[in-house]
């Protein structure tokens, strides 16, 4: 279990950190992490390797020099890019610059500066700018950084990808701006949020944290972590013998307007294969006979379940009409567990009222948008939302004092009191119609088992995307994956985590 901490708190940590250390200890300890990773990463022996470290004007730049001296030292043919006369350093960065021209690590001579792109190299190092920079890259540094992204070679950035905001997971300077294309990341001193969501995994890569043995004394209470089966594995229970279908609650699905009747369908035997005892499907139009492939499925009018005695899914396919929005109405006043998705959240977006009363229930709701959904709750636009997908889904949560899944790359769970989880597991299969649905439907099933809400948040959209995970791991998608390909791959998931435990 990882904390998160935004890019303020991290520079008070090192700051405190620093005032008891000996100068230098911090950076040395980075270089000597980044060294370790690099070394992991070549194919080939050290001996062998050209590895091209590039090392900006800042503490960044100095950690990247002394990752340079690391690897020299350990055989590697190591040319440094320093585009800042060395006279402008930082202190420490000037002490690594030192220690890496001791172990033998070339400068590149300015003049050079344009042709980095004609060498092969078997790895580069970005220790350009890391979590320091506040305006879009321009001029030299983008045609560097244009350079390197087109390099065949592993690219490991240092902290953060150049040009990359580590608390929102977007670029800088947005979409004029530039950052570096890293297959691998090794972040210090704690995990940030803006490599884990947005468009953060996509420049990260694989991303491993050096903690730089930084004591526990220097961190702040968390309020932001990233998420991990600890955060919910004291719900990971075995089914006692002397158990019968009651023991593990009803859900109820609410939807399935005209022309959508799947999506309730998705999210129903989503609950059913995640041990609800009993799963209804209330249409608002006509319900089927019964589902064929899932006949444990109880296919109803919706007006005709009863809202007191299940969890309640509701908005999976339930459109816009006004018995749609008579419905989410009945579930508000309902004393129920309240999941909310899809249209039943556009339906709320359109009732002030509505909101006024999702806020003062008495069991609190759980709301599972996507990013235009959540624009429309809180009145923003969809680029807005992703501009800052932390702070999107705290205020939701706040406002609706409710627990919030902004899904997408990078899902946010979000609570009312500010505790954020950002979700690490998951990829571009669940980029299809009906992911939502079944994830909705997992939310249900574990809120009927007896989870808390906020558990039951965390572990569905971690399974959800473990199990898209997994599927892609095996040669299923992720091109083509389809929502219910998901559920057995959940039902799997859960079962084993309840048998590690």
């Amino acid at each position: 279990m990882s904390a998160i901490y935004p890019v303020a708190d991290i520079r008070k940590i090192e700051q405190a950190a620093l005032r008891d250390l000996p100068p230098y200890t911090l950076m040395q300890r980075a270089g000597h992490a980044a060294a370790q990773a690099a070394l992991r990463l070549l194919p080939c022996p050290p001996h062998s390797a050209a590895i091209l470290v590039l090392a900006g004007p800042g503490n960044n730049g100095g950690d990247a020099l002394e990752a340079a001296a690391g690897l020299a030292k350990a055989g590697c043919e190591v040319l440094a890019l320093l585009k800042t006369p060395p006279s402008q350093l930082p202190p420490d960065a000037a002490q690594a610059l030192a220690r890496a021209q001791q172990q033998g690590v070339h400068l590149m001579p300015p003049e050079q500066f344009a042709d980095i792109d004609s060498a092969q190299w078997t790895l580069v190092i970005d220790g350009l700018f890391g979590i320091g920079l506040s305006r879009p890259l321009d001029g030299d540094w983008r045609s560097l950084v244009q350079a390197v992204n087109a390099m065949p070679c592993p690219v490991l950035a240092l902290d953060v990808p150049s040009g990359l905001d580590a608390d929102t997971g977007t670029v800088v300077g947005g979409a004029g701006g530039i950052a570096v294309t890293a297959s691998h990341t090794i972040t210090f001193i704690a995990d940030k949020a803006g490599l884990y969501t947005g468009d953060g995994p996509d420049y990260a890569g694989s991303v491993e944290l050096a903690t730089l043995a930084i004591a526990a004394q220097y961190l702040p209470a968390p309020t932001m972590w990233l998420s991990h089966p600890e955060l919910f594995g004291d719900y990971l229970r075995p089914r006692k013998r002397n158990s019968h279908k009651g023991s593990f609650g009803d859900v109820a699905v609410i939807g399935g307007a005209a022309g959508m009747a799947g999506a309730p369908i998705l999210a129903a035997r989503a609950a059913a294969r995640c041990g609800a005892g009993r799963v209804f499907v209330g249409y608002t139009d006509n319900p089927p006979a019964y589902d064929q492939a899932q006949p444990e499925l109880m296919c109803r009018h919706a007006a005709d379940l009863d809202f007191s005695s299940a969890v309640l899914v509701v908005g999976p396919g339930m459109g816009m009409a006004n018995s749609a929005l008579a419905l989410l109405t009945r579930a508000l006043d309902a004393l129920s567990w309240l999941l909310l998705d899809a249209d039943a959240l556009n339906l709320l977006a359109r009732q002030p009222q509505l909101q006024a009363q999702v806020a003062q229930r008495q069991h609190a709701v759980l709301m599972t948008p996507h990013p235009l959904e959540a624009a429309r709750l809180l009145g923003l636009s969809t680029s807005d939302i992703q501009a800052d997908r932390v702070a999107a889904a705290r205020k939701l949560a706040s406002r609706f004092n409710a627990v919030v899944v902004l899904k997408g790359a990078g899902s946010i769970i979000a609570r009312a009191d500010g505790a954020v989880v950002v979700n690490p597991t998951g990829n571009p299969a669940l980029a299809t119609a009906g992911s939502g649905d079944v994830l909705s439907g997992i939310c249900g099933a574990l809120l009927a088992q007896g989870w808390p809400q906020w558990e039951a948040a965390l572990a569905a959209v971690w399974l959800h995307g473990r199990a898209a995970d997994q599927l892609v791991a095996q040669g299923i998608g992720p091109i083509g994956l389809t929502a219910s390909e998901l559920i057995p791959e959940v039902r799997l998931l859960l079962n084993q985590l309840v048998q590690e435990r």
